[in-house]
């Protein structure tokens, strides 16, 4: 599906392309996908002058969940000693946490195609093999033990998403009471590959430099702007483009139209 997405790429900005085929849930559940991203990556960062390729400029990119993959593999580079250390990452409206879904860009973009706010949690499940029954339950935050919200809100909070972004509408949400079976059921949630903005700081610090992009009519608009804000936090270049009437998708639907 994305061979005419890199073909463009490729000749557009005179650069060698992988695209990696990783295996698909449900039947390669969690955490399959960031396994084959991370190997095919060592794989090409040691092989890269084999393909004519200079170490030192090798960029990863994704878009989506493959934003979501590109991330975490970002971050489970940074402490490899033995590798050439990435130039950048390009994370294209990516999914980044499974905190909080009732972020401004949630509320706002619930029912704008491609991705609605529920098809988002019910991709997020069937990656992990879950059951969807409990949909409205995480959605209320009922997931969450009050540790991990003390924590998280640090870097998963309404307050940290610019007033601008506000204008079409948002109304906090109280947080349900906390469920520890739901906890037991979904804790994967909270692993960094899954979402990559729960990272500790000292992972976020070592990260290359990103490009990012948002949609404002994208219910994960959000996600990209609180990593771009912890990036910056630590003294991470990030270039940031904004589509004010992008949407989810746009740039995949655009190179194949």
């Amino acid at each position: 599906a994305y061979e005419r997405t890199c073909r463009y790429l490729a000749k557009k900005s005179n650069s060698v392309i992988v695209s990696v085929g990783y295996r698909l849930a449900p039947e390669h559940p969690f955490p399959t996908q960031f396994e084959d991203c991370l190997t095919a990556t060592i794989h090409f960062m040691r092989t890269a002058q084999d393909y004519g390729v200079d170490p030192s400029r090798i960029i990863i990119c994704g878009d989506s969940s493959g934003g979501t993959l590109t991330a975490a593999v970002a971050q489970a580079l940074v402490n490899r000693r033995d590798l050439q250390k990435l130039r950048a990452q390009i994370l294209i409206y990516p999914f980044l946490q499974c905190v909080d879904f009732n972020l401004p860009s949630y509320q706002q973009n619930e029912g704008v195609p491609i991705l609605l706010k529920k098809r988002t949690l019910a991709l997020g499940l069937k990656y992990l093999n879950k059951d969807l029954s409990v949909m409205e339950a995480i959605f209320k935050g009922s997931h969450i033990p009050e540790d991990l919200q003390l924590k998280y809100q640090k870097w998963v909070s309404p307050d940290y998403i610019p007033h601008e972004f506000k204008t079409r509408g948002y109304k906090p949400i109280a947080i349900n009471p906390f469920s520890e079976e739901l906890y037991t059921l979904f804790k994967l949630v909270f692993d960094p590959v899954f979402s990559p903005l729960l990272a500790e700081d000292s992972v976020i610090a070592q990260l290359p430099e990103a490009f990012i992009l948002t949609c404002e009519f994208d219910v994960l608009r959000d996600d990209g702007l609180l990593y771009k804000k912890r990036l910056e936090d630590h003294g991470i270049k990030v270039t940031w483009c904004h589509l004010q009437e992008g949407f989810h998708g746009i740039v995949f639907l655009a190179l194949c139209s």
